[in-house]
């Protein structure tokens, strides 16, 4: 596959490594010539030096029979002309970095439809989303959440006094269209039916937007669980995008800035964070600010070394999960001796990303659920799908285990009833059991994989 990166940063070098490790064939762009000479040291790229936004440099690039084209300079602007003008010199897919909220959430303006783009990538959008899986849903021991958090699949252990308790599936009064996907009990997960009995020491896995979710706790967990503490340093905008996908009522967030015109700012602009102005790293105050009793600990400065030094700090201080930001793998063989749990590189994840949308299929697998019991399937939805489309969900023939549990169209997304329909251009989450997988790819397009273990090829 040709594919033409604009920017020799830390995402678009990255994202060479990486195609170039594929077998693609990389042309990387940039002002600068030094990042572009390590480049040229280190892979076997071709680059070339000038802006991405001008017309005749991505003509001089290949731009014009590019497969793909990846915007991913440090600045928005820059990313979406120069995307843009990509896609119009006849790139075929364009990608944008971008950081801001204004573009990403498209705020005013679909900026991807305007401009003639495929699709936006925000770093830390995406790994304030990998970290709040891991922290914030009350009650659930793993959550994955979909679709920038308009729904959300958790896994929620299911109380003695709960009111689901005993009551089979079809007899419960969840708010709709929240459904349960998937029973784990005694070690073992089965598919939920509509007969199925929840018991005492389960685990549920339930798909629903947030508010549903919400109250779908209160049936299997009695108890409602108290409010968890998370300390976060650094007033960038990972640690912005970090605050607001925890904005729950069920979490506790402070939020460490060290500039106080920055913290101010902070605190006007995240309501319902606790910002304090403080130099947590040349001073006592995690030891002041109790960090032994917090329940996660996220360092998320713009400096890979203080994140590294500040998230051992708080773990050996007490922090029960400690976690860093990272943007560079220099240092992750030290974490594990060091005592840090877990550290995210926004740079990795707009990375993965981008080489998901490099799948041809129209299905694309997303996670397993209960051990392989279940797979969960991103699907677009194309009018080869003659068997799903056109008709409400009821009458569609699915492959026995199989259902569609999300549904985006547009800029809209839901957990679809029995009367909605599927249409060409949707993009749907599906839930599969094992004996469906495949069913549920024929359905949908996809070409039989071939070989053992995989779903399809990467390389173009």
């Amino acid at each position: 596959m040709n594919i033409v990166i604009c920017g020799a940063g830390e995402v678009g070098r990255h994202a060479a490594e990486v195609l170039v490790a594929e077998d693609h064939s990389v042309t990387v762009i940039d002002r600068e010539a030094g990042p572009l000479r390590l480049l040229d040291d280190a892979l076997d790229v071709r680059t070339l030096r000038g802006s991405g936004t001008h017309a005749e440099v991505l003509l001089e690039a290949g731009c014009a029979t590019a497969e793909l084209f990846i915007a991913a300079t440090s600045l928005d602007e820059v990313n979406l002309l120069a995307a843009s003008v990509a896609k119009a010199v006849g790139a075929k897919r364009c990608i944008g970095r971008v950081h801001s909220g204004v573009y990403f959430e498209r705020r005013g303006l679909d900026y991807v439809k305007h401009l003639g783009l495929d699709h936006l990538v925000c770093p830390e959008h995406t790994t304030a989303q990998a970290i709040a899986g891991v922290l914030r849903s009350p009650g659930a021991t793993a959550v994955e959440q979909f679709a920038r958090g308009a729904v959300e699949m958790a896994r929620l252990p299911v109380g003695g006094e709960g009111k689901g308790v005993g009551v089979a599936l079809k007899d419960l009064k969840l708010p709709a269209p929240a459904r349960v996907v998937l029973i784990e009990r005694g070690g073992k997960a089965e598919l939920a039916s509509a007969g199925s009995v929840i018991e005492a020491g389960d685990a549920v896995t339930v798909i629903g937007e947030p508010e549903d979710l919400k109250k779908v706790r209160k049936v299997f967990q009695a108890e409602a669980p108290s409010r968890r503490k998370v300390a976060i340093v650094g007033g960038t905008t990972q640690a912005i995008w970090l605050c607001r996908a925890l904005r729950q009522e069920q979490l506790s967030v402070r939020l460490f800035e060290a500039d106080p015109e920055r913290a101010e700012e902070l605190a006007e602009k995240l309501g319902w964070v606790t910002v304090l102005n403080a130099d947590v790293l040349n001073t006592d105050v995690l030891a002041e600010e109790r960090i032994d009793q917090v329940d996660a600990f996220c360092s998320a400065t713009d400096d890979d070394e203080t994140n590294i030094l500040l998230a051992a700090q708080a773990k050996s201080e007490g922090a029960k999960q400690s976690i860093a930001v990272l943007q560079r793998p220099t240092f992750l063989h030290l974490l594990k001796h060091v005592g840090i749990d877990r550290a995210f590189s926004p740079r990795a994840t707009a990375v993965q990303e981008i080489e998901r949308r490099l799948e041809k299929s129209p299905v694309r697998k997303l996670a397993e659920l209960g051990g392989g019991v279940a797979t969960v399937f991103e699907v677009q939805v194309t009018e080869a799908a003659v068997d799903a489309i056109g008709k409400p969900l009821r009458e569609v023939a699915f492959p026995e285990g199989a259902s569609v549990a999300v549904v985006q169209r547009g800029g809209e997304v839901s957990v679809p009833t029995a009367d909605s329909e599927l249409k060409p251009g949707d993009v749907a989450i599906a839930i599969s059991g094992a004996e469906a997988v495949k069913g549920t790819r024929r359905m949908f397009g996809a070409r039989a994989a071939t070989g053992s273990g995989g779903w399809f090829r990467r390389k173009g």
